[in-house]
């Protein structure tokens, strides 16, 4: 997971060319519980960074997804409507729920690494 960057919100962020995947981390999914729906942001829809643009649900609550950088929608993983639970299941790899083009690809240094998002979880 090290090309991995992470938010204080519990969103990971993957970074591949000039496209970075969105998904909420194995500690967000955990503390979720059993997700039962997934909202997605519309492709092409501008975000800021920190801007609220899905929602997951499970059992226990509902919580917003923020966009960790600002940019333009450009995928959404139609897999999450028909099977929320991959959330649950594979959080890091096919729970992710967008993509979105930065637009400055080096705000993702910004994140916190694998490392940083450790030990601020050792804060919670």
């Amino acid at each position: 997971m090290s090309e991995l960057k992470f938010t204080k919100d519990h969103e990971w962020v993957r970074l591949d060319g000039d496209v970075a995947t969105v998904g909420i981390t194995d500690h967000a999914q955990t503390a979720l519980g059993d997700v039962v729906f997934v909202e997605l942001p519309e492709v092409g829809r501008e975000v800021a960074a920190g801007e609220a643009c899905a929602v997951v649900e499970s059992v226990k609550a509902a919580s917003d997804i923020y966009a960790p950088l600002a940019g333009r929608i450009v995928e959404v993983n139609g897999g999450l409507t028909d099977n929320p639970g991959l959330v649950n299941a594979s959080a890091f790899d096919q729970g992710w729920f967008f993509r979105i083009e930065p637009a400055d690809a080096s705000a993702v240094d910004a994140l916190m690494d694998e490392t940083a998002y450790a030990a601020f979880l050792e804060t919670l």
